[in-house]
């Protein structure tokens, strides 16, 4: 064997090695991300926490459990109904919706005169402990208007008591109504995503939430 054909060999040898152990060590950072994922999934320690709180963030849990208990309305429903409006961020809409339940100016104003808020000012729905207050009184007055049926308060929610009317006089009275009778997609969309949620914080926010 020659000089060179000696130095080829070994340096491919070593290429060889080195590749070996770059292949070792991407499957152990992938066996380590897998189990982290999994346990981000099951949500199991620190960071199935941090993945929660991003997937499924949950802020104001103090207020919302008193909201709920003043106004007979499930924390979790609260908590989804936020969720889906302003994912818990402070903002206001194109349509002049303020704040994390996301309540139009003609809503808050309605609010006000029926539960005596006689001080209220528009701009006091950046407050999360009054924004969150009166989006549960909303909630709760929804619920009783439509006998308890939270398909229908949802729905009325984002689409409005006027077209939700419509749609379970189209249905033939509220025992009939069902998602089917809803007219917009959105809404549907909306109400899915809500009912859906309220499980989810159900499941796993139980103690935050007060169940």
């Amino acid at each position: 064997m020659t000089t060179a054909t000696y130095r080829a060999r070994r340096t491919q040898g070593r290429a060889i090695t080195r590749r070996r152990r770059v292949a070792g060590l991407v499957m152990l950072i992938g066996a380590g991300a897998v189990a982290l994922g999994i346990a981000g999934v099951a949500g199991v320690g620190p960071l199935g926490d941090a993945v929660r709180q991003i997937t499924l963030p949950l802020r104001h849990e103090d207020i919302i459990r008193q909201q709920a208990a003043d106004k007979n309305v499930d924390a979790a429903l609260i908590a989804a109904v936020i969720y889906e409006e302003s994912k818990f961020r402070d903002q206001t809409s194109q349509a002049g919706a303020r704040g994390l339940m996301q309540i139009t100016p003609q809503t808050a104003d309605y609010i006000a005169a029926k539960s005596g808020g006689v001080a209220f000012e528009q701009g006091d729905l950046a407050s999360p402990q009054i924004n969150i207050a009166y989006g549960a009184w909303y909630l709760d007055y929804l619920q009783q208007k439509y006998e308890g049926r939270d398909l229908a308060a949802v729905a009325a929610y984002n689409a409005g008591e006027g077209r939700v009317d419509e749609w379970v006089t189209e249905a033939g009275g509220l025992t009939l109504f069902n998602e089917s009778h809803i007219a917009f997609p959105e809404t549907r969309a909306y109400v899915n995503g809500v009912l859906d949620h309220r499980e989810d914080y159900r499941k796993h926010y139980d103690d935050e939430l007060g169940y």
